[in-house]
């Protein structure tokens, strides 16, 4: 089945980009605006999240309740979050109700109410997310992780801390609105059952008008990519990896893709038969690419006991140094299978497709179709992913981990 695939440009700068699925009765949209909280001020950490709280509601002719109560009868399952890079919005819905949500979202990212009696509801909010983290101690050191090996400000965590959450106004919110809820490189994404020239008109009428702009990304500063240990009352041990990737974008990213799903996807990849199945180290351990627009890593991530924390640290952080030695047929193979059963999954859902396209744009400038990204898994072989493993060892380390004691790396007692 060939996929139609449409793209137009608004003179704003907004594209508008939709992927055709006419066998399902259902609509989904991804609307992505440059708005994440790698445009915040250092002193305003959280404001993007904040910010995404508040736009939300009321906006246009609907109060916050009308708002909420026409998505609904819509039957539009609808939802927002912040990134690093992005504000995203999103949200699935019978194919006849995807106009008049569209209508709707239009409103929010340009004429919301940002009513400020409803400030500290949307603080309070956005600071239950910050002390969630630390029940959830496994989010807490990949975020840390993710901190230390990007650096600033693209490895920042869009929940902020409690004190500048608590001192971001008013004014501070509408500032950050008008500065980066701009139509410049946005993207608005649509996958399922519509009419094309129908959507194209309907989108240019109402986000046509949006003012051109993007925000200023805040300035960069190195990573820290050593080892640290974050100390925390638990019983358990957080343990994170990260090393030198390649973005999405790059000609050779299906190639380490394909070698870190060696290392960690399924229960026959190398890190779960040998750290979990075989020494019964852990409960949870995986290794997954991470990618943005123009850098990328991959993260390793264990949960163990106090007690065998080192021994999974050093079994863990020897598989990812063995998997530089090269993969074998076998083990490419299954990976091969379960990469095609998730692409199938993948076309039969207007939601993943609408955020799959999206981002396809933002890290591309167009959309891969699914015989391209077929061809591109079938073309995997043994050999290329060996070569390129060879000419690309994995570099220097960032670990970090979490709970009551450090560990030894490197031969440092920390």
């Amino acid at each position: 089945m060939s996929q139609k695939i449409f793209t137009h440009r608004l003179a704003n700068g907004l594209t508008l980009v939709a992927e055709e699925m006419d066998w399902l009765e259902s609509a989904a949209f991804a609307l992505l605006t440059p708005s994440g909280c790698a445009y915040e001020l250092v002193t305003q950490a959280g404001m993007a999240g904040l910010t995404c709280e508040m736009v939300e509601r009321g906006a246009g002719e609907r109060d916050s309740r009308q708002f909420v109560s026409d998505l609904e009868n819509l039957g539009a399952d609808c939802s927002s979050s912040c990134g690093n890079s992005h504000t995203s919005f999103g949200g699935a819905m019978p194919h006849e109700s995807l106009l008049p949500a569209l209508s709707i979202y239009s409103d929010v990212v340009q004429r919301p109410h940002l009513p400020e009696d409803q400030l500290e509801d949307a603080r309070l909010s956005c600071l239950q997310e910050v002390r969630a983290l630390e029940d959830d101690l496994a989010q807490k050191l990949m975020l840390t992780l993710r901190e230390r090996f990007y650096g600033e400000p693209f490895g920042r965590s869009p929940q902020g801390t409690e004190e500048t959450l608590g001192s971001l106004t008013m004014q501070d919110v509408r500032q950050f609105f008008s500065r980066t809820y701009r139509s410049s490189k946005s993207i608005l994404s649509v996958a399922g059952k519509f009419d094309w020239s129908s959507l194209r008109d309907h989108v240019t009428q109402h986000f046509g008008k949006w003012e051109k702009g993007q925000g200023l990304l805040a300035p960069e500063a190195p990573p820290q990519q050593e080892y640290v240990h974050v100390p925390a009352e638990s019983s358990q041990t957080h343990i994170g990896i990260a090393f030198q990737g390649v973005p999405y974008c790059h000609a050779d990213y299906f190639q380490l893709r394909g070698a870190i799903g060696v290392l960690s996807d399924g229960m026959s990849s190398r890190l779960f038969t040998e750290v979990r199945e075989k020494r019964g180290l852990c409960y949870t351990v995986y290794g997954v690419c991470h990618s943005l627009c123009d850098r990328g890593g991959v993260f390793a991530y264990a949960g163990t006991t106090k007690e065998r924390a080192q021994e999974t640290l050093d079994v863990m952080a020897a598989e990812i140094r063995g998997l530089y030695r090269g993969i074998e047929q076998a083990e490419l193979d299954r990976l091969k299978g379960r990469i095609k059963r998730s692409l199938i999954i993948q076309q039969e859902s207007s939601p993943s497709r609408s955020g799959s396209i999206a981002y396809d744009w933002y890290y591309l400038g167009r959309v891969r179709t699914m015989d391209e990204l077929r061809a591109i898994i079938d073309g995997l072989t043994v050999e290329s992913i060996n070569d390129y493993l060879a000419a690309h060892p994995p570099g220097e380390f960032t670990v970090v981990t979490l709970g009551a004691e450090g560990l030894k790396w490197e031969g440092s007692n920390v």
